[in-house]
């Protein structure tokens, strides 16, 4: 058996051409679906902060069957962690983890008892943290 010795013109690899050819057409796929992933990343955080505030929305009102009153808002969410002042017949922490839970961008949700919309408010100010805004700037509420 021979071996064949290969040239340096016989060489096997890649032109410049070619990666050239790969790395636009990469460009392209990511330039078109990078959107999309990142749209979906944001309406993920959005859902995420609506199922968060039903979830302390659904706490509190065990908190009120057990207490017999919402926390007030100077009590505030941390009133489901640790007894209040005079809550006298407080039975918690009401939430697994101890510990009140921030929006998905990091931010406090904000509390209010007696609520505007009803007996208490609970919303996140989205992604900026500012009142108002579209998309994944949008204010998340407890009460639409």
């Amino acid at each position: 058996m021979q071996l064949k010795k290969v040239s340096p013109a016989g060489s096997f690899g890649f032109t410049l051409i070619e990666l050239l050819v790969v790395l636009v057409i990469l460009g392209l796929l990511a330039g078109l679906i990078g959107p999309q992933v990142m749209k979906y990343l944001g309406s993920a955080k959005t859902d995420s902060a609506r199922l968060q505030i039903e979830d302390l929305a659904a706490t509190l009102d065990l908190y009120r069957l057990e207490v017999g009153r919402y926390p007030s808002t100077e009590e505030g969410l941390q009133a489901l962690v640790e007894a209040p002042p005079g809550a006298t017949r407080w039975n918690g922490p009401y939430l697994k983890k101890k510990q009140v839970p921030v929006d998905p961008w990091g931010y406090e949700y904000h509390y209010r008892s007696p609520g505007e919309h009803g007996a208490f408010d609970i919303y996140s100010l989205g992604a900026d943290n500012s009142e108002g805004g579209e998309g994944e700037d949008q204010d998340i509420v407890s009460w639409k």
